[in-house]
């Protein structure tokens, strides 16, 4: 079991100033596997007032040594990706082999991007008489969620280092253990002491300090709506910036001269990804309804082959959900599918066989569900895949775009051209064409509830600046 009782504050390892203690809950076996302190508002004042002293310094820093820090909390998280996939994969669920993909390696890229970004980023251009300056834009409070927990960390602390801004993290207090694994990797780079500081604790008390402290500047925020329109609230009374990004029910459409064996494999898998616990999954798939029964089969097929179990099993493509919670809520979920009418295909409310322990659900898959019913409006987070039907392409996009949120999407097509035309209608951050894999250069973010702001690439270094424009006096006027 990891016991970590200090908070890294200024550069050190410091007791809380509260005694209370938060357990780490394997998702997989139902018991305590870490222990993390309980932070307090008080931590939170200690953490924005260190990254607040140590600010001017670090933004006057130059690009390439900050590059330089950056690297090595690159190589640093490299070293130690074997423990960081086996440590979300307890903290989580998801199966070792992706977390050694996507939970470990995704962070290790993050970092090392933004450090080469540095070398060539334009920091000053000249337009007319005025010199345009960006400047960072101060103490970011860094407040991230449990689904993908560093990747998300990475997706935030990485730009705003590399713009020059400092940090306080927050990290989600149900995954809470590889922060403190980061903080390690930072410690041993070398970074200034304040630049980057790490608080546990719950949100409603350390996350909400965080946001209405005078020393921040801005926050940056992944989690639920409805949390990210209480942070949005608080930030708001201090008109500090925010970076939103939140829910999602995103729609994959299948057009009808799609290769539908690819396309419905694709969108199960980009369902049930991380067991459905991802913002942009494509949790409503959109067929014609003159091929419906053929998209129902396929999904019920490749959805038998989700084994669900143990992360650290070879064999488990579907590990548990994150906590007792979230099984409920999504179990609840699929029982109000069940009464509103819609077709259960495969999987149900009940807990798989042979898994007694572990918040597990059962890969399920609901077909001919109504667009407007509430397994086909509210996000889920759990693997539960809606079919939905459609008379056209007008159809379709009206089924696509009705719901509040707007994060993610797909489009299939034998067409490209098609299939892009298509994605340009989408209200919706972003659009996989034909299963196209993930771009972290491409920018990240939502329309509508799914958020505000854009994370990763350039776009993600961007939100963390500040514009300015220095007028000077033409020659010879």
């Amino acid at each position: 079991m990891q016991i970590r009782d200090k908070l890294f504050i200024g550069g050190l390892w410091v007791a809380p100033q509260g005694r209370k203690t938060i357990d780490v809950i394997n998702a997989a076996t139902e018991g305590v596997m870490g222990r993390i302190p309980e932070g307090t508002a008080a931590d939170a004042d200690a953490a924005a007032r260190a990254a607040r002293s140590a600010f001017d310094s670090w933004a006057a820093t130059p690009a390439a040594e900050r590059a330089a820090f950056i690297a090595r909390i690159a190589e640093g998280l490299k070293a130690r990706a074997d423990e960081i996939a086996r440590t979300i994969s307890g903290e989580v669920g998801m199966p070792f082999k992706l977390s050694q993909r996507i939970q470990a390696g995704s962070p290790a890229f993050l970092f090392g991007m933004y450090a080469k970004m540095l070398a060539d980023f334009q920091f000053e251009e000249t337009i007319g008489n005025s010199l345009v300056v960006r400047e960072p834009v101060g103490v970011v409070a860094c407040i991230t969620p449990w689904n993908y927990p560093l990747h998300q960390t990475a997706a935030k602390v990485a730009p705003a280092l590399a713009a020059g801004c400092t940090v306080v993290l927050k990290p989600s207090e149900v995954a809470p253990l590889n922060a403190f694994i980061l903080a390690e990797v930072v410690e041993a780079a070398g970074l200034p002491a304040g630049v980057f500081n790490l608080v546990t604790g719950y949100g409603p008390v350390v996350g909400e300090a965080l946001v209405s402290h005078p020393d921040v500047d801005m926050v940056s925020f992944t989690g639920s709506t409805r949390a990210g329109k209480r942070v949005a609230e608080l930030a708001a009374q201090g008109v500090k910036r925010v970076a939103l990004e939140l829910g999602g029910k995103s729609a994959a459409v299948i057009l009808d001269d799609a290769d539908f064996a690819a396309a419905v494999k694709g969108t199960v898998n980009a369902c049930y990804i991380n067991s459905g616990q991802t913002c942009s999954a494509h949790t409503r798939m959109l067929v014609p309804a003159s091929r419906y029964d053929e998209a129902a089969k396929l999904a019920v097929e490749i959805a038998s082959t989700f084994t669900v179990g143990d992360p650290m099993n070879e064999s488990s493509k579907l590990g548990p959900l994150i906590s007792a919670a979230q099984r409920e809520r999504v179990r609840g979920y699929i029982e109000k599918g069940i009464a509103e009418g819609a077709e259960l295909l495969t999987g149900g409310p009940g807990a798989p066989e042979s898994l007694p322990k572990g918040y597990f659900v059962k890969p399920t898959v609901f077909g001919k569900v109504d667009p407007k019913s509430t397994i086909a409006q509210e996000e889920i987070f759990g693997p539960v895949l809606a079919i939905i039907t459609y008379r056209d392409e007008e159809d379709a996009v009206k089924i696509a775009n009705g719901t509040a949120y707007g994060l993610g999407g797909g489009v299939w097509s034998k067409d490209e051209e098609r299939a892009r035309s298509f994605a340009r209608r989408l209200r919706t951050g972003q659009v996989d064409i034909n299963g196209a894999p993930f771009n972290p250069m491409a920018p990240f973010g939502g329309y509508k509830q799914s958020g505000t702001g854009r994370e990763l690439g350039r776009f993600g270094l961007e939100e963390f600046l500040e514009t300015k424009s220095i007028q000077s006096k033409p020659a010879g006027k």
